[in-house]
């Protein structure tokens, strides 16, 4: 199939200023961040039609260089880099919230019959376009997302994207075996050249990614896996996504398919699916040489914690996998997750760190937390330099937040003796009024004091 066509880009255009305080990581690799009370933003459009920062420091020291530049000015407000989600399902927006025993029950009874419905192109189409309203309006500016087995819901949502000049990344689900009808690949292959066709239909069209995406061992077969890393190994630059080890029943059931394997993980290793931008979610319940396994070959972790916590699945182990070197970032996982804000993740993430099983629980650092979900998100999935920072070079996408956005917000920021503790009062008493504007490639989206 041919290409979609790019959206028509503007020639590159005069620079635009944007006063206010500002929030970013100098060290992409590390979660020390950086805090300017009066800061000045630069923003332009390159010659390739991407809008990226230019410059960015002390408005003092910045704005003698640009005497002519058209300003906006955000006094008590802050730049902070969009928000970047690993791990989310635009196909179950209508299931948040949903009661279940457990994972597979959840599947059975909401997710699979909701993303039946997927088929129909103007049913995907509405459900994106909400989806990518709702990660806008809560600072979301990049996200991995699954879509479902049909080609169309894979369409539906990389045009609802573009039309919003979004950096956003999805895949067809594969899944042929343990499903439903109406849901489950009937013809392997033909899954598999569905997947081939979306990748040369929409990778890197803009700024649009494709991922690989098996929805979990459980419901691929071996030839489906093993058909699925041998794409991996033909476009190495597009991603790959899945589920990993996230809930003890389904962790049965994988060593009940895959007797030969040696775990859940390494069913994955053996298809060819571990792998720089690979990217799998939850992984919960992992042993030592399955994290050391994912840090040697480049895949990474999407910690989930409203998700791990509603369905009662389990915590993820922040000393383990530092220990290994284990590369991670927060995922809403939506519909599973209970939460598109990204405060609400922050806050989970930290009562998870605090129960880990077996040894005492940690304490995450506020400016970790921010980390995880910005600068440290965008590294795990090999986008460091364009998104989640302030850096000069990243693309134009930042949120502006507000501190006294809530009366209890205003005071409890207002008493911070600390940049940690303005941080975390932010990262716990924060939701979607936090989010002053969303501004994608340059242009506010959203204006949640309207």
């Amino acid at each position: 199939m041919h290409p979609a066509p790019s959206t028509p880009q503007p020639p590159r255009t005069q620079p635009q200023g944007w006063r206010a305080q500002l929030l970013w990581f100098p060290d992409p690799q590390s979660h020390k961040v950086r805090h300017e009370t009066d800061g000045l933003l630069v923003t332009g459009r390159d010659d390739d039609g991407v809008v990226r920062i230019q410059a960015m420091g002390p408005y003092r020291e910045l704005a003698e260089h640009y005497p002519k530049l058209p300003t906006t000015h955000w006094p008590g407000l802050c730049i902070a880099p969009g928000f970047v989600d690993m791990h989310v399902h635009y196909p179950q927006l209508d299931v948040i919230a949903s009661p279940a025993e457990g994972l597979l029950p959840w599947l059975e009874h909401y997710t699979f019959p909701h993303e039946k419905q997927f088929s129909e192109p103007a049913h995907a189409r509405e459900t994106a376009d909400f989806f990518l309203d709702e990660l806008l309006h809560n600072g979301v500016t990049t996200a991995l997302c699954f879509a479902t087995a049909h080609p169309e819901s894979v369409d539906a949502f990389m045009k609802a994207a573009q039309a919003r000049q979004l950096r956003m990344i999805a895949g067809k689900v594969l899944q042929d075996r343990h499903s439903p009808d109406g849901l489950r690949d009937t013809d392997t292959q033909l899954s598999l050249r569905q997947t081939e066709d979306l990748i040369g239909r929409w990778h890197g069209v803009d700024r649009l990614g494709y991922a690989i995406t098996p929805r979990f061992a459980p419901t691929s077969s071996a030839e489906q896996l093993h058909g699925a890393g041998d794409i991996a190994q033909q476009f190495p630059d597009v991603w790959v996504q899945s589920h990993l080890a996230e809930n003890l029943d389904e962790i049965r059931w994988v060593h009940e398919l895959f007797p030969q394997a040696r775990s859940y993980l390494d069913v994955y290793d053996r298809a060819g699916l571990l792998r720089p931008r690979a990217v799998y979610a939850h992984s919960i319940h992992l042993d030592s040489a399955d994290r050391r396994r994912m840090a040697e070959t480049g895949s990474v972790a999407a910690v989930s914690p409203t998700s791990n916590l509603f369905l009662g699945s389990g915590f993820f182990d922040y000393t383990a996998s530092d220990a290994a070197n284990l590369r991670y970032g927060l995922a809403s996982d939506v519909g599973g997750g209970t939460s598109f804000s990204p405060f609400q993740t922050m806050h989970a993430a930290y009562t998870v760190a605090r129960q880990s099983v077996g040894r005492p629980g940690v304490s995450l650092a506020p400016e970790h937390l921010w980390w995880q979900h910005t600068a440290g998100a965008a590294q795990a999935l090999g986008l460091g330099g364009k998104v989640g920072n302030l850096l000069p070079g990243c693309e134009a996408d930042f949120v502006v937040l507000n501190p006294k956005a809530t009366p209890l917000l205003a005071r409890r920021t207002a008493q911070a003796d600390t940049l940690a503790e303005w941080l975390f009062a932010m990262g716990v008493l924060g939701d979607d009024r936090l989010i002053a504007h969303t501004v994608i490639q340059g242009q506010p989206v959203t204006d949640n004091r309207a």
